[in-house]
């Protein structure tokens, strides 16, 4: 069932404001943790984002050797639900064998509750058969919702590409990395995901998102510089395996991404995957979940591919106490196959 609600351990009480931020408890969501998972709150990184509609689950899993960090989001654009699945499945299904793995499956979980006004043919929600029954997941939007953004949209405001014509980039995460501590409710949640890749020593850092279907962006790794050249070895590497790829450096002047700004504001490495999703075309969308040629399985399978081979080639050039084994996961080919519910707890 889709929870709203209180999070559980790590919320704490509502956060003085400078602004108009509403106190709304943020959505909880039907995320199942596999055994040993510790779960905290984005607040615990920033305290300001406590009690407010911005604040969102974080998982902790952790190794029996001691190794790298890696961490990871989905949600940072809410209706981009194969990046939230693949971080639902690590969470349920994933094991450390060395290192660290944290995520945030909804990293703006304001717009895990708010519907883009330009799709209302898109559902809100979706269902995922597993065996213990059907899952309902929630399909959000790009955006932070208005009501929670603690201030009105400034005017004026172009948009940088046409794929997104109605785009609001005040309230886009993926626009105002690094944060403000003490801005607008979509600056904070920046500011508290900058935070905990910086306090948590993060190595390598991922933000899963997906691109209309005819998009240049859908099948591509974006890299901030610094850490290019580990995501070509990456791409060549899933090029053997017959997953085509596309590669592209973070913009030096395209301010505001994650890609761009973890890496400059942290030690992390930073990178962006985009996989193509039918139900982003904003005319006539299609079904996110059982497209014939871009299933939702299929989707999650090429996140967790491109974070193997990203995981792999970092693996290859640092000593052993820095790298990260990661197992427990299926592969694309078995989740194609099985469908993605079949791996779901």
């Amino acid at each position: 069932m889709v929870l709203i609600g209180v999070l559980a351990a790590g919320i704490g009480a509502v956060a003085a404001s400078q602004l108009s931020i509403p106190s709304i408890p943020p959505a909880v969501h039907d995320v199942r943790p596999g055994l040993g998972v510790k779960t905290i709150a984005l607040s615990d990184y920033l305290p300001s984002l406590a009690g407010t509609p911005g604040d969102s689950a974080v998982y902790l899993i952790e190794g029996p050797k001691p190794g790298g960090t890696v961490f990871l989001a989905g949600g940072t654009h809410g209706n981009e639900i194969a990046g939230v699945m693949a971080a639902v499945l690590l969470v349920e299904r994933a094991k450390l064998e060395r290192g660290r793995l944290i995520v945030v499956p909804h990293a703006n979980n304001s717009s895990a509750s708010y519907q883009d006004p330009n799709m209302p043919a898109v559902p809100r929600t979706f269902t995922i058969k597993t065996a213990g029954g059907e899952r309902i997941f929630v399909s959000g939007a790009r955006l932070t919702k208005p009501e929670h953004q603690g201030e009105p949209d400034p005017p004026g405001e172009k948009p940088p590409t046409p794929e997104y014509a109605s785009d609001n980039l005040s309230r886009n995460l993926d626009r105002q990395f690094p944060g403000k501590e003490d801005g607008n409710l979509t600056e904070r949640i920046a500011a508290a995901i900058v935070a905990l890749i910086r306090k948590e020593g993060v190595d390598l850092a991922f933000d899963l998102h997906e691109a209309p279907t005819g998009s240049r962006l859908a099948l591509m790794i974006v890299a901030n510089p610094k850490n290019a050249e580990l995501a070509a070895e990456a791409v060549l590497n899933l090029e053997t395996k017959g997953l085509s790829l596309k590669l592209e450096e973070s913009s030096a002047t395209f301010r505001g991404l994650s890609h761009r700004e973890w890496g400059d504001a942290t030690q992390a490495r930073a990178f962006l995957f985009e996989t193509p999703n039918p139900g982003s075309l904003r005319d006539k969308p299609g079904d996110p979940v059982n497209d014939p040629a871009w299933p939702l399985s299929k989707r999650v399978g090429v996140h967790i591919e491109a974070l193997r081979a990203v995981i792999e080639a970092y693996n290859a050039g640092v000593p052993t106490a820095r790298q990260v084994e990661l197992a427990g996961l299926p592969d694309m080919a078995e989740l194609m196959k099985s469908g993605l519910g079949a791996f779901l707890r």
